[in-house]
């Protein structure tokens, strides 16, 4: 068993604040014996106004919320998983993923592929890509909970990347977000649990919550499920720091009982 910890943010426009508050999960983290953090979508910054945040989006090599996450993973020798930081790439912008290993070096990172372009019945409209370049590449990286997969928020959807980390056989899988209110209520823990089932993988969703100095409201409710679909935390919509044990024999049960990636067969297409 090994136990980790779940931060759920209200992420505000400051990244120093921001910032602040990641650390001090990590502390609390490591005083209360998890061996790694994992924090939401857009950690360092969440500010849907683009122009305002132009000036606070910096290159990785210049960000100080991935800087200071780096020296208190070395410090305190925490591994730490950040759902994403917006960081400057050329003339674009990329939401990554970064895993932190207990030495303060990036273990991986991952460029969120699948992005954000929607208009809701809500009236809320959202084009990330008009932004953020997305990625291309599954992402998978060895942690103190075995092979983690790597996605982000809207990434949720497409289940062709849950195949790709199912079939390399991951023990879990982190799915940060900053999920809309609306589609929150819908889909958000259905398709936290299917993806799950599908992957035979424990899913550690941490995500924002609550109303944020931009304007959005996120949906909260940061989950823990394992590989058989059970929730196992579920934090609701209060932001704070919540704790959950992985242990790899619910995966390895659930694997004997359905072993749905080793019977796993190509299905050719006959459409004209």
């Amino acid at each position: 068993m090994t136990r980790i910890a779940v931060l759920q943010m209200t992420s505000g426009i400051d990244p120093d604040e921001n910032s602040a508050t990641i650390s001090g999960a990590a502390e609390r983290a490591d005083g209360e014996g998890a061996a790694m953090l994992f924090t939401p979508e857009m950690s360092g910054l969440l500010d849907r106004d683009r122009g305002r945040a132009a000036g606070r989006i910096v290159d990785e090599g210049n960000d100080r919320t991935l800087a200071r996450a780096r020296e208190d993973a070395a410090r305190l020798g925490l591994w730490i998983c950040l759902g994403s930081l917006a960081v400057a790439v050329g003339d674009r912008w990329a939401n990554r993923s970064f895993v932190i290993d207990a030495k303060g070096d990036i273990a991986a990172r991952y460029d969120k592929i699948h992005m954000f372009d929607v208009d809701l019945e809500s009236g809320e409209s959202w084009r990330e890509s008009n932004a953020y370049q997305a990625g291309a590449e599954a992402v998978t990286v060895q942690t103190p909970i075995g092979k983690l997969g790597l996605a982000v928020c809207y990434d949720l959807r497409f289940p062709a990347l849950f195949d790709a980390l199912g079939q390399a056989h991951c023990d879990a899988i982190s799915i940060p977000a900053a999920f809309t209110v609306p589609t929150g209520r819908a889909h958000w823990h259905v398709l936290q649990r299917a993806r799950a089932i599908e992957a035979s993988a424990f899913v550690i969703a941490a995500a924002q919550s609550g109303h944020h100095q931009d304007g959005r409201e996120t949906f909260g409710h940061s989950l823990v499920i394992d590989p058989w679909g059970e929730v196992v935390l579920d934090m609701g919509t209060k932001a704070g720091l919540s704790f959950a044990e992985i242990d790899p024999q619910r995966t390895e049960k659930a694997r004997r009982q359905v072993p749905s990636l080793a019977n796993r067969r190509p299905i050719a297409s006959s459409a004209q």
